[in-house]
């Protein structure tokens, strides 16, 4: 959520953050963009696998269920 909040330009109490940009894009080079782009999905794709271990740790029955049943999708999908 911190994240969304971040990106949105807000802190707690919906005022921008001295460091955030007003409305649009900064001028930048496609390189720099791109960095931060790949630099956030490497974020997010960490993220995900944390949470993925924990709901694993948390709840095993239904993450092996969860698990099956992706296999199950992919052994039916018809290229």
């Amino acid at each position: 959520m911190a994240d969304r909040q971040q990106r949105d330009g807000r802190e707690h109490g919906g005022e921008a953050t001295p460091d955030a940009t007003s409305g649009a894009e900064p001028d930048t080079t496609g390189a720099e963009s791109d960095a931060a782009r790949r630099r956030r999905r490497a974020q997010f794709l960490r993220e995900l696998n944390e949470a993925k271990a924990l709901r694993e740790r948390v709840k095993p029955r239904q993450a092996r269920a969860a698990r099956m049943r992706l296999q199950m999708r992919m052994r039916t999908f018809r290229w």
